[in-house]
C-alpha cells in the first residue's frame, strides 16, 4: 500500500552498495534519520548471486532499500570491459528488486544513471527521453542494465503494487570516489591529476577529447539528501532526474580543479580521444516542483572533494606499503 508521506523512522532500511561513493553518502545522511541501518559486504553477500541474496532478504527482512549497488567506472572501463558491465549490473538489479519484493519490502529506490538517456536526445534531458533514440556506444552495456533495472521497477509496481520507484542521478563526484586511473570518471580523475602533476612538477596535464562536451556535476552527500527526501514524498511510475540544473565544459570544469588542487601548468587536449556524449544536463524540473534543489556549488564541491581525496590518499599510503611510482607520468582516465 502505497503511504505518502513516508515514515523512515523506526524502520530497518538496507543500503545495497555501502562502500560506494553513493551507498557510503546514503549512509552517512541515513546517520541523521532514526533508522536501524542494514548493509552488507561482498565477502557477506554477493548481489549478483540470486541465492545468497534470497537468503539473505529472508533472514532479515529490510523494510526499505536503496539499492546503489552497481559496476561503474569511466568511459574506458565501461568501453573495455562491456561484458561485466552488462552481466554484473543486470545481476545485481534483478536479484535485489525480486528478493525485495519476495519479501515485503515496504518501499525501494533504484539509482539509475543519467547515461539511460540517448546520446543525441534534446537537451535538457527530459524523463520521457528514455529509448527514444540509441544509445552512447562506449556505454550502452552499462545503460542497458540500468534501463533493465528502471523496467523492472515499473513492472513490479504495476503487476503486484509494489511502492518501488526509480530516481536518475546526474554526474556525481565527492567522497569515496573512484580514483584509479582505469577506472575513474572525470571529475576524480583529473583531481588525481592535477595532484600528481602538482607534486612531481610536470608542466602538462593532457585531458582526453576536444574539452568542449557539456556535463552537470552533483555532489554526493547532496545526492544522498535528494534520495531520502524522495524516498519519504514521491510514488509514482515516472521516474526523477537528479541533478542541479546547470552543466559546463569539460573544459571549463578542468580549469576549476586545477585551479582547486593549486596545478599551474598547461592544461591541454588529446583531440584523438574520444568525447563521448556531447551533452548531458538534465532537466529537473520535476524535483524541483518535487521540493528539493541542490545546495553545493561546483567551486565548493571541488573542494570538499579535493580535501575527502587528500584524506584517503594519506589513509591508504599509511595502510599500504611503499610502491615505486612515476609521480611524474599523468596517466589518461
Amino acid at each position: 500500500m502505497v503511504s505518502i508521506p513516508f515514515e523512515l523512522k523506526g524502520k530497518t532500511v538496507y543500503v545495497a552498495g555501502h562502500r560506494g561513493m553513493v551507498g557510503s553518502a546514503l549512509a552517512r545522511r541515513l546517520g541523521r534519520e532514526d533508522v536501524e541501518l542494514l548493509t552488507t559486504t561482498r565477502n557477506e553477500v554477493d548481489l549478483r548471486d540470486q541465492g545468497a541474496v534470497n537468503q539473505w532478504f529472508a533472514a532479515r527482512r529490510p523494510q526499505v532499500v536503496f539499492l546503489a549497488a552497481a559496476k561503474v567506472g569511466g568511459i574506458v572501463a565501461n568501453n573495455t570491459l562491456r561484458a561485466e558491465f552488462l552481466y554484473d549490473n543486470l545481476a545485481i538489479a534483478t536479484n535485489v528488486i525480486h528478493a525485495a519484493h519476495v519479501n515485503g519490502a515496504e518501499k525501494l529506490m533504484f539509482l539509475g544513471s543519467s547515461c539511460i538517456y540517448p546520446k543525441l536526445a534534446p537537451q535538457p534531458l527530459r524523463e520521457d527521453s528514455m529509448l527514444t533514440g540509441p544509445l552512447e556506444p562506449t556505454n550502452e552495456p552499462y545503460a542497458i542494465a540500468k534501463i533493465a533495472g528502471i523496467k523492472m521497477v515499473e513492472a513490479y509496481r504495476s503487476q503486484y503494487g509494489a511502492d518501488f520507484i526509480n530516481v536518475m542521478p546526474t554526474n556525481l563526484y565527492g567522497p569515496g570516489d573512484n580514483y584509479r586511473p582505469e577506472y575513474s570518471h572525470v571529475v576524480a580523475a583529473l583531481i588525481r591529476r592535477f595532484h600528481e602533476a602538482k607534486a612531481s612538477g610536470a608542466s602538462e596535464v593532457v585531458v582526453w577529447g576536444t574539452g568542449t562536451p557539456r556535463r552537470e556535476f552533483l555532489y554526493v552527500d547532496d545526492l544522498a539528501d535528494a534520495c531520502i527526501h524522495l524516498m519519504k514524498t514521491y510514488s509514482d511510475d515516472e521516474l526523477v532526474n537528479i541533478g542541479t540544473g546547470e552543466d559546463t565544459t569539460i573544459a571549463e570544469f578542468a580549469r576549476v580543479a586545477a585551479a582547486t588542487v593549486g596545478y599551474t601548468g598547461e592544461i591541454s587536449f588529446d583531440t584523438s580521444r574520444p568525447d563521448g556524449t556531447p551533452r548531458k544536463l538534465l532537466d529537473v524540473c520535476h524535483l524541483t516542483a518535487l521540493g528539493w534543489r541542490a545546495r553545493t556549488s561546483l567551486r565548493e564541491g571541488i573542494a570538499l572533494a579535493y580535501r575527502a581525496y587528500l584524506n584517503e590518499n594519506h589513509r591508504s599510503r599509511q595502510s599500504s606499503p611503499p610502491r615505486a611510482e612515476q609521480a611524474s607520468v599523468i596517466r589518461d582516465p
